[in-house]
């Protein structure tokens, strides 16, 4: 019997790729900034016009920041905004920085979204962006330290497996605010009824 070859970069893009070709991003079609800004229970953070935030760490460079603060207990609930924002900088854009030639970005100077539209197509260019970057990728390269605070002694194979899933959790988040926004008593007002 013949040996059979892994593609591991093939394997790698085929895990997230499926999730998000055929659930998350489907999923998304049609956010409007009311899901993308709703606030189903008291004190969840968001990314909010600058001035509004309710946190004293707000972070953001532009018009719009995200609600921030050290590791509250319990962690607050997060709208569908604050949780594209943390895709948008700290899962794919800090790693795109790192790992593939991105810009650099950070929480403190990044210019959030205000709009749902504006978000899902910074996400599309982010999700091509990280594709290119894993198909870019030798075997070699996926076998080395990835040298990333946290996972130093890790493969770069490893690290990439660890965001896949970091995106397809955020992401699955994402689709259950969007079912409870539609499933709402009051269809998305915050009130129960």
């Amino acid at each position: 019997m013949a040996e059979r070859t892994v593609e591991w970069v093939d394997e790698l893009l085929e895990q997230l790729s499926f999730e998000w070709d055929h659930q998350l991003r489907p999923r998304w079609s049609g956010l409007t900034d009311d899901e993308y800004l709703w606030e189903p229970v008291p004190g969840m953070w968001s990314v909010r016009p600058r001035g509004q935030a309710v946190t004293p760490r707000a972070a953001g460079g532009g018009d719009w920041v995200a609600d921030f603060d050290r590791e509250p207990d319990p962690a607050p609930v997060t709208t569908i905004a604050w949780r594209v924002g943390h895709l948008l900088v700290g899962i794919y854009g800090d790693r795109l920085a790192r790992h593939f030639g991105g810009p650099p970005v950070d929480y403190g100077s990044y210019d959030y979204p205000s709009t749902a539209a504006d978000a899902l197509a910074r996400l599309d260019d982010q999700q091509a962006a990280w594709v290119a970057g894993i198909r870019s990728l030798s075997v070699a390269d996926l076998a080395r330290p990835c040298g990333e605070p946290g996972f130093e002694q890790d493969t770069l194979a490893a690290l990439l497996l660890h965001i896949n899933r970091e995106i397809i959790h955020h992401g699955a988040e994402i689709s259950l605010l969007r079912d409870l926004y539609r499933w709402w008593p009051s269809r998305g007002s915050g009130e129960q009824g």
